[in-house]
């Protein structure tokens, strides 16, 4: 059997999209082309923005798309569903050994702080934290301690993180100038992302990460971690995203091509051989299955840039 192990991860905030879809559907056909397994990891950090009803929907559009799960879910194998907004206790353990390092502090900086001041910025519009509160002294935090409670950050170095992408080839970033310190947990005790992601997919086994370009920034802090943490890193391939005809990215937000709304006008088979158009993974718009399209499935055939998709085609 294989050892490719590959995971769905989706953040149950609201009705999946297409651009959720697509990057199900790749990474299933990733994995499965190389006679994989797949983990479905429910991403509910935030336990109130993303309330338990998304994650049964999700669970039920998946199964209904024919993107089935080896672990994880309830729908799929025996173990799960894994739901991170049970799992403090795990990321606790992780986040004290990089404390035990002298990596972590607390930081005091409101978002808006951030914001209006002066530091640099990634071109996506994330502020590139510029140290501001990496060097109070223990005096002076007891006293900003007395008007609010902060959040931590985990201390970066001047280096370059270099890997290659399985979508988007090589890639670079420098910790310190591209990144900046990243937050490990908020103010009100929720871990944050980058820390949890990284134990989850290490303790679940996974091997291969797909998710949106989004998330290629990502990848330099999390390697980091892997490391600080003495775990194995999987691989990533990070596919491009999918746009509205009028070249918004899509949103849960804003209600963009919803499952709810999809499944109303479409059978699964059309959804999966529309989204396989899009990514070049046929010619054509056909209905397909995602088991007819893994033999095939290569990820020379996906495009490095975003997809505007065209107005007819859903």
């Amino acid at each position: 059997m294989s050892a490719v192990v590959g995971r769905f991860a989706p953040s149950p905030s609201g009705r999946l999209h297409l651009g959720n879809l697509a990057c199900s559907l790749l990474a299933w056909l990733s994995a499965k082309h190389e006679g994989g397994r797949i983990v479905l990891r429910i991403e509910d950090l935030d336990a109130e923005r993303c309330p338990r009803k998304y994650a049964d929907l999700l669970e039920e559009d998946l199964a209904w798309l024919g993107l089935y799960w080896d672990e994880g879910g309830s729908h799929g194998g025996s173990h799960g569903p894994y739901y991170q907004s049970e799992c403090a206790d795990i990321y606790t353990a992780s986040y004290e050994k990089l404390a035990a390092q002298g990596l972590v502090y607390p930081c005091f900086c409101s978002r808006a702080q951030l914001h209006a001041a002066s530091a640099p910025h990634t071109s996506d519009g994330n502020v590139i934290y510029p140290g501001t509160c990496r060097s109070l002294t223990p005096a002076e935090v007891a006293e900003k301690r007395k008007a609010k409670a902060p959040a931590y950050r985990l201390k970066v170095p001047d280096e370059v993180v270099s890997f290659t992408d399985g979508c988007m080839g090589p890639h670079s970033e420098n910790l310190l100038r591209d990144c900046g310190d990243f937050y490990l947990r908020r103010a009100d005790g929720v871990f944050a992302y980058q820390l949890a992601v990284v134990v989850d997919d290490a303790r679940m086994g996974v091997t291969e990460v797909v998710r949106g370009a989004d998330l290629l920034s990502s990848t330099a802090r999390q390697l980091y971690l892997y490391r600080l943490l003495g775990l194995k890193a999987p691989r990533f391939a990070h596919c491009p995203l999918l746009l509205a005809p009028d070249g918004r990215r899509l949103s849960k937000r804003d209600g963009d091509q919803s499952l709810e709304n999809l499944r109303a006008r479409y059978t699964a088979a059309e959804i999966v051989g529309k989204l396989a158009y899009a990514y070049g993974l046929q010619e054509e718009p056909a209905p397909r299955t995602p088991e007819s399209l893994t033999a095939d499935f290569s990820w020379k055939k996906v495009p490095k840039h975003d997809i505007c998709l065209p107005e007819d085609l859903f």
